[in-house]
């Protein structure tokens, strides 16, 4: 019942000093108050007082005398058992926390886009791992306004994301800059410039409308009065690599997606006239707490830019 006074027993177990107990623990295993007074750095009258007051919270005799040495009463014995677990508990959680002090702990959650989330984070996520075997890092992936939208709930520490972005509550730093190119079917015929008029005739796998890539692109044809008319709309890069590869159709790509040999595999590449490129940044709410754990991830994305 709300309101009620409390067992008195719980006050017992409430009021329990891990101190106490650990003195209790020395002097069974030494067999005197002398010998742990010794031990601990303390008078024996301290030592007696600690366990006279540990017997009075738990309200049971907790030493024995047999002969010339101190053992434990039944009750004694119990609570030497819990201690050694107590005492187990209370290693693991000061080395979990210590981990914390010194910066290489906890987790930290950051969003980006699927193209960067493959091809760009991989080998920053390992070098962390390396160096920092507790700190857990989570990566969600997303279009750019689903990742702001996140990182400002606080759903997400951090962010990568094609700019441009804004909002009222989030700092936005332009990070990198990604060329883009256009990719086909190995073996294709192609002219020497390619020019957004040129593509326009093509039929093109695109990226879903309302990405941030997407916007990028629409923008640049949209430059030369054309309007983007895709035969496929995907989500994800390397489905597109694979239709494309598949003579499908060609697309436009952001370069980081076929650096690595064994990504472009099965296609052809050529810059697009004039240059087209993307500028990635990072985006934290303004209010943001920087712990060790977050100001270390973003030393690890800023050492991404060239």
């Amino acid at each position: 019942m709300i309101g009620a006074p409390p067992h008195k027993k719980y006050f017992a177990m409430a009021a329990l000093n891990l101190v106490h107990l650990q003195t209790f623990s020395h002097v069974i295993a030494l067999g005197s108050f002398s010998a742990a007074a010794a031990h601990l750095g303390l008078t024996q009258p301290a030592i007696s007082l600690q366990i006279r007051q540990l017997e009075a919270r738990l309200q049971v005799r907790l030493i024995e005398r047999v002969g010339r040495r101190l053992t434990p009463t039944a009750a004694g014995s119990t609570l030497l058992e819990h201690a050694r677990r107590i005492d187990a508990v209370v290693e693991e959680a000061l080395q979990d926390l210590a981990s914390h002090a010194d910066g290489v702990a906890g987790r930290v959650a950051i969003g980006t886009g699927a193209t960067a989330c493959i091809h760009l984070l991989p080998p920053m996520l390992q070098r962390l791992r390396q160096h920092f075997p507790a700190l857990d890092v989570r990566v969600a992936t997303g279009h750019t306004e689903a990742m702001l939208r996140e990182v400002e709930h606080n759903r997400l520490d951090l962010a990568l994301v094609t700019l441009p972005a804004s909002g009222r509550s989030l700092v936005v730093t332009p990070l990198l800059e990604d060329p883009f190119v256009a990719i086909f079917a190995e073996g294709s015929t192609l002219p020497r410039q390619l020019t957004a008029a040129h593509l326009a005739e093509l039929p093109m796998v695109a990226f879903e409308s309302g990405s941030g890539t997407r916007l990028v692109i629409d923008d640049w044809f949209a430059q030369a009065g054309l309007r983007l008319r895709p035969v496929m709309e995907l989500g994800s890069i390397e489905a597109i690599k694979e239709m494309v590869g598949a003579g499908l159709g060609f697309s436009i790509v952001p370069a980081m997606a076929v650096q690595a040999v064994h990504h472009r595999r099965g296609l052809q590449i050529q810059p697009v006239t004039p240059m087209l490129k993307r500028t990635l940044g990072l985006v934290l709410r303004q209010d943001k707490p920087l712990s060790r754990s977050l100001q270390t991830v973003l030393e690890a994305m800023r050492a991404l830019a060239p």
